[in-house]
């Protein structure tokens, strides 16, 4: 019975020492220890050892959920270190850049988000410095370009944010930016609804009384500044239509605008009301003898015969011309002016022109 206690006593001493060595590896491993040490230092070591494990798998863990939430974003994400450099960049942003994270990673972020600011056409710095240095979001330009790496122009828009500690210090940026090819074509749709004819293609009411009032002030401004308004109005278009159909009729308004156009300087504007009606701003004139020439010229354009579906059609027009007067007319009445001197030309017959308050047969 002697033997056999002495015998157990002996196991549990060996597998003891066992234990003692295997944590002694573990512990040799992860932690420094001061020799000789005592068990209790040997347990804290362990316990010190375990939690360390236990945090890097929850900081792992979390970074792989951090990845896996900004992958997930429409957004592309940039993250950089306090120097600026990349830290790491979502699939979004690989996409939009063309950089793999492994070779942008520990890049300056200009190098990799080479943005353009178009307005002013001057390459932006990195954005990541600033916003740390400011500690402040920073917004994109409103027409801010990312030039891809092979080469390709995209148009993005959104912010650069400083990415702020528990304890207030900031540890680096983030850049979120996304595409916005689809939403600037939105908006060059909506202004062209809203400020261009949609037949024509010209400028509407709306935004030729726009550059009439731009017009107005200059002249406020600059005593030698002239400009003249010219308001047309087609002959015998109503019998055209009725003859040959809407179609052939706004065939025949589109090549009008066309034409229109020819007779003029790039810096002047002709626009579509509505109907058959037309209007001419004609800046930095000398006097209304530049108008008449003007006017001239499109009556002789518009009489040469236009070839539309087959048919041979010409038109003439009746054109009613004021210019201003020192600043003191309001865009409303300078309209009104040239509309009632078209009416005083249509009164006189086809293909002529009037001046406000002084009448020019042709």
């Amino acid at each position: 019975m002697l033997a056999l206690k002495i015998l157990v006593a002996e196991d549990e001493k060996i597998l003891a020492l066992n234990l003692r060595k295997s944590l002694q590896k573990l512990i040799d491993s992860v932690i420094y220890i001061v020799k000789p040490y005592v068990d209790t230092e040997l347990y804290i070591a362990v316990e010190m050892s375990v939690d360390k494990h236990q945090i890097e798998q929850k900081l792992q863990e979390e970074k792989q959920k951090m990845l896996a939430i900004i992958n997930s974003m429409q957004s592309a994400v940039i993250v950089t270190y306090t120097d600026g450099c990349i830290q790491l960049m979502n699939s979004m942003a690989e996409s939009l850049t063309g950089w793999q994270q492994a070779e942008a990673y520990g890049k300056d972020l200009a190098e990799v988000v080479r943005l353009i600011d178009k307005d002013i056409d001057e390459t932006i710095e990195n954005l990541a410095t600033r916003t740390i240095a400011t500690g402040k979001v920073l917004h994109l330009p409103e027409n801010c370009i990312l030039i891809a790496k092979d080469g390709k122009e995209i148009p993005v828009g959104d912010y650069v944010t400083p990415i702020v500690a528990h304890d207030g210090n900031i540890t680096g940026a983030m850049l979120v930016f996304q595409d916005i090819t689809q939403r600037k074509r939105m908006e060059a749709q909506l202004l062209q609804n809203a400020f261009y004819d949609g037949l024509t293609a010209l400028p509407n009411r709306a935004l030729f009384l726009d550059r009439l009032k731009q017009a107005v002030e200059r002249s406020k401004r600059r005593i030698d500044y002239n400009f003249a308004v010219l308001f047309l109005d087609l002959d015998s278009f109503k019998e055209i239509n009725d003859r040959f159909g809407n179609t052939i009729g706004d065939d025949l308004l589109v090549a009008i605008g066309r034409r229109l156009e020819s007779c003029l300087r790039s810096g002047d504007t002709v626009g579509r009301f509505s109907g058959d009606e037309f209007a001419v701003l004609l800046e930095e004139i000398r006097d209304v003898g530049d108008a008449i020439n003007v006017a001239k010229r499109i009556q002789d354009t518009l009489a040469l015969p236009l070839n539309l579906n087959g048919h041979q059609i010409s038109t003439t027009a009746s054109i009613g011309i004021t210019i201003n007067r020192n600043g003191c007319d309001k865009p409303e009445v300078l309209l009104q002016n040239a509309d009632a001197a078209m009416y005083r030309a249509k009164q006189k017959g086809k293909a002529r022109y009037a001046v406000f308050e002084a009448v020019i047969n042709s």
